[in-house]
């Protein structure tokens, strides 16, 4: 195994934006809107989460190169009665591209949200018969020229 070696590669612009989302039960988006989750409020906290994953992906996926990012946006919306969606947009000016960090953002976003909302979540038998995170993937990716 190895990095790839980008020493000969010039600093610039990139960006990478990475969406995907969490399908719950109704009942539990429901109280996520109306601010009823006893850990607190999972929207916030995923974008905190999401922040911080992307800052550390180079820590977590081992041949992934540490970037000075130099924004990280989150936006988290209620898709619809039963789903959250996650969107993480990075940049940096580096010599790599950051869609390794987008998707962490997002996939960590993601799965805070889970991980606050899993009490409402289970069935009778303790399983998560509905809670399902999926279609994690990079929707736009730019360098400047």
């Amino acid at each position: 195994m190895t990095m790839i070696d980008v020493s000969s590669k010039n600093h610039v612009l990139r960006e990478a934006t990475a969406t995907g989302k969490i399908i719950l039960k109704e009942n539990t988006v429901n109280l996520i809107k109306n601010k009823k989750i006893v850990k607190g409020d999972p929207i916030f906290a995923a974008k905190i989460a999401a922040v911080l994953a992307a800052k550390k992906t180079s820590g977590i996926i081992p041949l992934c190169h540490p970037l000075p990012l130099t924004n990280v946006v989150i936006k988290i919306i209620i898709s619809d009665k039963n789903s959250i969606q996650v969107t993480s947009t990075v940049k940096t000016k580096a010599q790599t591209g950051v869609e390794m960090e987008a998707l962490t953002a997002t996939s960590v976003g993601l799965l805070t949200i889970w991980d606050m909302v899993k009490q409402y979540e289970k069935d009778l038998a303790g399983q998560y018969p509905s809670t399902k995170i999926e279609k994690i993937f990079v929707i736009n990716k730019y360098k400047q020229a």
